[in-house]
């Protein structure tokens, strides 16, 4: 992704450069990731993964929800760990917002009788934002690594929409072709 593509979100260039550009200076440059990989590795054991490109695979719900279900786990590296992606190496950046949750396990009985283990997050120590203000910013957050994953996916599906409307109106003319040329054949 370049600085350019900001422009898109309704950002002025100014905006860029005097806000967001922190690793070059030009506006076409592309944006980089300031640790470097084998830091990461000797902090947390692999690299944290790229979330728009997680964006972009498992989709902007999924995402949404990783954020959200970071808990306190002093048996990992990090101190965390995730619900929706256990044992990931990336810490929860965001707890200082959301504050520390902390992992609830529960026996439930079924309608049969059958035991279920029920997993519920609790928030134990509260963060900066309440809790409708923390998804309301993960939700703007996540929909900014979906257009950061994949920043031509609207025009894409406008050309889509375009080609398949062509496709139906160019389907009555062949197929009147096709009734004509097959009329003595039948």
């Amino acid at each position: 992704m370049r600085y350019n593509r900001l422009v898109d979100l309704g950002l002025t260039e100014t905006q860029v450069k005097d806000n967001l550009m922190f690793a070059s200076d030009k506006l076409g440059a592309p944006m980089t990731v300031a640790m470097r990989p084998g830091d990461a590795k000797e902090w947390f054991g692999v690299a944290p993964p790229d979330l728009s490109v997680v964006a972009r695979s498992r989709g902007a719900d999924w995402l949404y929800a990783y954020l959200r279900s970071f808990y306190r786990d002093e048996n990992t590296a990090t101190g965390w760990n995730n619900v929706m992606f256990p044992n990931v190496a990336m810490p929860n950046v965001l707890w200082e917002l959301q504050g520390q949750q902390t992992l609830k396990v529960e026996q439930s009985k079924g309608e049969h009788g059958s035991a279920h283990r029920v997993q519920r997050l609790v928030l134990s120590t509260p963060g900066t934002l309440t809790a409708r203000e923390f998804d309301a910013m993960t939700a703007d957050l996540t929909n900014y690594l979906v257009f950061m994953g994949e920043p031509a996916r609207q025009s894409r599906m406008q050309i889509g929409y375009a080609v398949l409307i062509f496709l139906g109106i160019l389907f009555v003319p062949v197929y009147l072709l096709k009734q004509d040329y097959w009329k003595e054949v039948h």
